[in-house]
């Protein structure tokens, strides 16, 4: 199917940092260099809004609060944008912009709704059954539903949430994310003013959904059979005091907080730990077989579809000791990371190229252009 026919899109999306902002940071790129008109609607925080206009996309600051009192009005601040923008295609990221988008829209203009991680598998409690509820309803205004995962669109599936939908797993640059050998370790650490010890690296906002709880509960063990590692926890998040008050006891534990230089930190690494308690499909994973390094990940989500056999270890979520196990037996034995990093740098250049992403995303909306435009 042919791309290049010029469209308008309008993203939408609260989350401005993370995972979900650089999935649409990059959707925004790729479809400016189509010579598309591009608008994004987002709050003026964090780097999403400033990335796409960096990228030569038209940017609407959205107040879209969460408290659920201010629904009515985030409703209709998105709905006099999307009137003044009159977009082709309303491409929807994450839970709280599906759920106002969807409301606004009505799938009176093609709509593309991506989860990022279903909003059900939070554990809110009180919110996760009315989130499925609205879910299957609001399916009806989905005109498209793009999962990053066939897990991802299994579960929605599975729980009654029927919409037409394409899997488009997340892409990275692979450009920004090199092979990173030994010497570019030791380099690295040298750079970062990191100890050149064993070093386990687990990078995510700090919340709950992240895990890092988890990762310190079992990391007094880590150092009990490897008494040198060190454990570097790269982001930032509203769970950043009380982890460092779970890390006081422990020693080899190191707050980096938000960082721009991610390539940088999995170049000193030996190990990329993704300790997620659900996930759609994370970008950390991929980044860091990107850069040769091997990843232990709770299987959650899209991290079961991301991380291949033999590119490091998928552990249960409630598995604290395989957890634990797993990241000795890579730290111990180096030559098992080393091969299990290539392995998964192989994987990334094969199925999760950024280009490819964007490029298929790009014929689904011109597929539903095409079939609105033919009614």
């Amino acid at each position: 199917m042919p791309t290049h026919r010029r469209l308008h899109v309008l993203h939408v999306s609260v989350p401005t940092t993370g995972g979900v902002a650089s999935v649409a940071t990059s959707y925004v790129r790729d479809q400016v260099e189509r010579g598309w008109n591009v608008t994004v609607a987002c709050p003026s925080h964090g780097d999403l809004g400033y990335a796409a206009r960096e990228a030569g996309a038209t940017v609407r600051w959205w107040r879209s609060e969460t408290d659920s009192s201010t629904t009515l009005g985030a409703a209709a601040r998105l709905r006099r944008i999307v009137a003044a923008t009159r977009p082709d295609v309303v491409h929807l990221h994450s839970g709280r912009a599906g759920l106002l988008g969807r409301l606004v829209v009505r799938d009176r203009v093609p709509t593309v709704f991506q989860p990022h991680a279903w909003s059900f598998l939070a554990p809110r409690t009180g919110v996760q059954s009315l989130a499925l509820r609205w879910e299957q309803y609001a399916a009806r205004w989905t005109t498209e539903l793009v999962c990053v995962s066939a897990t991802e669109r299994q579960l929605g599936e599975s729980l009654g949430v029927h919409a037409s939908s394409s899997v488009i797993p997340n892409g990275i640059d692979l450009a920004a994310f090199r092979p990173a050998g030994p010497r570019d370790r030791v380099h690295a650490r040298k750079l970062l003013g990191l100890e050149d010890v064993p070093t386990v690296l687990c990078v995510g906002a700090l919340t709950v959904q992240k895990g890092q709880q988890d990762l310190l509960a079992g990391w007094g063990e880590v150092r009990a059979q490897v008494p040198e590692a060190q454990l570097v926890l790269v982001g930032d998040g509203p769970d950043r005091r009380a982890l460092e008050r779970l890390a006081e006891p422990l020693d080899g534990v190191l707050f980096a907080g938000a960082r721009t230089d991610v390539a940088q930190w999995m170049a000193a690494a030996d190990v990329v730990t993704v300790p997620s308690r659900w996930e759609g499909m994370a970008l950390v994973p991929l980044e860091a077989m990107a850069c040769a390094r091997t990843v232990v990940a709770t299987g959650v989500g899209g991290v079961v579809d991301s991380l291949p056999e033999g590119a490091g270890a998928v552990v249960d979520g409630d598995d604290a000791r395989g957890l634990v196990a797993a990241l000795v037996q890579r730290l111990r034995d180096p030559e098992l990371a080393e091969d299990e990093g290539w392995l998964g740098r192989s994987h990334v250049e094969t199925h999760h190229d950024v280009t490819t992403s964007a490029r298929e995303l790009a014929r689904v909306y011109l597929r539903l252009v095409g079939q609105r435009r033919g009614r």
